[in-house]
């Protein structure tokens, strides 16, 4: 495991060398002197990892543990199946009957506007792109991490573009899996605050001119009639 402190300026990274001597030889602690944000701060780790060991995959969680060990294990065995071999799988936060998946309405409401803005840049059929609990082949890594990014908080979504530029729209869909998480749980003061989400589609277009991407905006119409009744249905309950 690796622990990326981002220049904090507490005791965090004392906190963290205390913990790497205590388990010398499966705990590394990269430190970052000033602080860059969760983007610069994963890339960091991962560049960091893959440069120094012999390793076939390598991944991140957000440190809250909003998505368990359970879950992250999960993925971790997924990738590494030995039929078909994937490339990349990650976590998905999409409510199901079998799972349990806690997030305020507003915050769920929020999820749905900006995943349709996201999918229209995007354009690949992924339901959850910012879920902070991604595993990868060391190889995808090493590509998708090698430069910076040019954004704050949307650098999963630039993750996708790279790989779909590496490998193409319909092969890239065949080597990675989204697979929805058993549990995951919104801990408050640890996720991007609502002025983060106000910049957001600034942070698209900044994608859309980085990338040279033309997003597209052709959604079926039932899955629009469909999203605009919960809509509707979700506020009429106030």
């Amino acid at each position: 495991m690796c622990f990326v402190n981002d220049g904090s300026k507490d005791n965090t990274l004392e906190v963290l060398q205390n913990f790497q001597l205590k388990n010398d030889g499966k705990v590394e602690v990269y430190n970052m002197p000033q602080n860059r944000g969760k983007a610069e701060a994963v890339r960091a780790g991962i560049l960091h990892l893959v440069g120094q060991r012999n390793i076939s995959s390598i991944g991140f969680m957000d440190a809250d543990l909003s998505t368990g060990f359970d879950d992250y294990v999960t993925l971790v065995q997924e990738l590494q199946a030995p039929l078909g071999q994937k490339k990349m799988v990650f976590g998905s936060r999409k409510a199901q009957e079998e799972n349990r998946i806690e997030r305020t309405f507003f915050r769920s409401l929020a999820s749905k506007i900006i995943g349709l803005m996201i999918r229209a840049v995007l354009r690949l059929p992924i339901h959850d792109t910012q879920c902070g609990a991604k595993v990868f082949n060391a190889d995808l890594a090493r590509s998708c991490f090698r430069s910076s990014f040019v954004t704050k908080w949307l650098f999963d979504v630039e993750l996708f573009i790279r790989a779909r530029k590496q490998y193409g729209r319909k092969r890239l869909m065949e080597q990675i899996v989204e697979k929805p998480l058993k549990e995951w749980i919104h801990v408050e003061g640890s996720k991007i605050t609502l002025k983060d989400s106000i910049e957001i589609p600034s942070q698209l277009w900044k994608i859309l001119f980085n990338y040279d991407i033309r997003p597209v905006f052709s959604i079926a119409p039932r899955k629009v009639t469909t999203f605009s009744h919960k809509l509707r249905a979700s506020l009429n309950l106030f």
